[in-house]
């Protein structure tokens, strides 16, 4: 009994130690929380887009999303979103990333979907009318081709700068006379700066930016067109601890570690308990 005790009086000072080296592991372990590179201070400017709308880069050595996004001063939402990139994304050499996708004419450089506008002198003066397709992107490239219809469910929205006028709507899956898909539109709108916005129902990803600012004037008709496709059923679209997904299996062994030295405490306590009756 004598030769333990020593060992017993040690017991709570290594115990403290342990949990103290625990806590500073936890602290210090870069899975809840990473902060984003520093982006340059001076963009680049985009090259010039291809024939089919679309800004190509290629990626050199050393690229990853955040160092593309802070040299062309792009949003790193919109890059993944236009590559189908996910938030833990590896860059190869060579490999080929879309900046952006540009029709003309464009209302706004930044604008990734198709926008067209068109002037309608017979229109009620003073207003203007923007009309929304969601339409279901089926090979992904951000580009409405003549086999792709709209998707019914969806919400888009239209609001001015100034609250002049703010508008919800459903977006519809209906085609016309001539075979084309019918838009979404909002009719009698005062001339200025709005923001339009969709969002795809449930079981779909978008594949261009969910929203657009454009400029609308007394009389002008603006079509935009946003992209969405079916999600993937295969696979596992595994979560990083930051984005919700399961925590490192080195937290789950720090915690154990901070369980063991709580029970070690307990142990001890009791064992002094019975040391006194």
């Amino acid at each position: 009994m004598h030769t333990q005790q020593p060992l017993l009086r040690k017991l709570p000072l290594l115990l403290v130690m342990a949990s103290l080296l625990a806590l500073v592991l936890l602290s210090a372990w870069p899975g809840q929380a990473v902060a984003a590179p520093l982006l340059q201070a001076t963009p680049q400017p985009l090259p010039e887009p291809g024939a089919d709308g679309r800004v190509l880069y290629t990626a050199l050595p050393g690229d990853s999303p955040w160092l593309i996004a802070g040299k062309f001063n792009i949003p790193i939402e919109q890059l993944r979103i236009l590559n189908s990139w996910g938030a833990d994304k590896i860059l190869q050499e060579g490999e080929t990333v879309v900046l952006a996708v540009v029709t003309d004419p464009a209302p706004t450089s930044q604008a990734t979907s198709e926008v067209v506008a068109t002037s309608t002198p017979e229109g009620m003066p003073g207003t203007g009318t923007i009309c929304v397709l969601l339409f279901e992107d089926a090979n992904g490239d951000a580009m409405r081709q003549d086999d792709e219809f709209g998707i019914p469910g969806g919400a888009a929205s239209v609001s001015e700068r100034t609250n002049l006028a703010s508008r919800t709507g459903d977006t519809v899956q209906q085609t016309d006379a001539d075979g084309l898909p019918v838009p979404m539109c909002f009719d009698d709108l005062p001339g200025g700066e709005y923001t339009v916005s969709v969002a795809a129902p449930a079981g779909y990803n978008p594949t261009t930016a969910q929203n657009a600012t454009i400029q609308l004037n007394p009389g002008d008709e603006t079509s935009l067109n946003f992209g969405a496709q079916p999600g993937s059923g295969s696979g596992l679209n595994l979560l990083t601890p930051e984005e919700g997904g399961p925590p490192s299996p080195l937290m789950g062994l720090l915690g154990i570690v901070l369980v063991i030295a709580g029970g070690g405490l307990g142990v001890y306590s009791w064992q002094l308990s019975r040391r006194r009756f």
